[in-house]
């Protein structure tokens, strides 16, 4: 589905990230992946997708700094020759009620989850630009899928920074799909529900916290990595190329607001 891409994955060294970095080098893709913490973890990811038959390296680099953004693009060009897929993936929460967060905890998750999105989604552009459409390879000149949240649309108390981060997010994928379509640029965004991951161990843990979080669920599931992987997956590839500026829910119903189910 992807045989010849070159893909990369930020934050992909465990939940969400890791499933995908692996799904896309599964599909074919040659796959950069990034981490800024847990190096033998991003080493492990490596392996795996190696065992698929196409290339892939760990790059260390953190997503909010400009320089080691540029960086690590620049390693990828030199290693790969080019890019096809970024999958802005890195994305963090400090939590606190609002009169008790910091300005620290606030700009922490707007400079990862949203600035850390541009970046990247920037220097990729710039290689999209570059190279054009390559048609043995795909149909689209590059294809961005920017990581968002069901909290793009669902305010959450206690989170202000990170809904914050996801409105943002929303926003800057939509714009950058106005601005890159004309020239073959494909920007979409994969907004995942509640996925059992390491960011959101307390709310699934633990069979009562489960039940809890189920009751916002109408699927009556807590999703998987693999869930938002496979949306991935097929999303950066030709049979979606005529899918531009759209958010893909991957939520089993979690934006059905099923609090309503009842009349309210």
């Amino acid at each position: 589905m992807l045989r010849g891409q070159k893909a990369l994955v930020t934050g992909a060294n465990s939940g969400i990230g890791l499933a995908t970095a692996v799904a896309l080098g599964r599909a074919g893709a040659d796959v950069v992946v990034n981490y800024v913490f847990g190096q033998e973890a991003a080493e492990d990811v490596v392996r795996q997708i190696r065992g698929f038959g196409v290339r892939a390296f760990a790059c260390e680099a953190d997503v909010s700094d400009e320089r080691q953004v540029v960086g690590m693009f620049a390693r990828m060009l030199e290693e790969f020759g080019t890019i096809d897929i970024l999958v802005a993936n890195a994305g963090l929460q400090r939590d606190a009620p609002v009169t008790e967060m910091t300005v620290e905890q606030w700009h922490k998750v707007i400079d990862v989850n949203l600035t850390g999105q541009f970046l990247c989604a920037r220097e990729a552009t710039k290689e999209f630009l570059r190279r054009g459409v390559v048609p043995e390879v795909s149909r689209s000149a590059g294809k961005i899928v920017c990581m968002s949240s069901v909290h793009q649309i669902i305010p959450w108390s206690g989170h202000l920074n990170y809904a914050a981060s996801k409105g943002g997010v929303l926003m800057l994928m939509q714009t950058l799909a106005q601005e890159l379509g004309p020239h073959g640029i494909r920007v979409n965004a994969v907004a995942p529900g509640a996925i059992r991951t390491p960011i959101n161990r307390s709310a699934w843990e633990t069979p009562e916290a489960e039940a809890e979080l189920l009751r916002l669920i109408p699927y009556r599931r807590v999703g998987d990595p693999d869930d938002i992987a496979a949306a991935v997956t097929v999303l950066v590839s030709d049979l979606m190329d005529y899918v531009v500026g759209t958010t893909l829910f991957v939520d089993g119903g979690m934006t059905l607001f099923p609090g309503f189910a009842t009349g309210g």
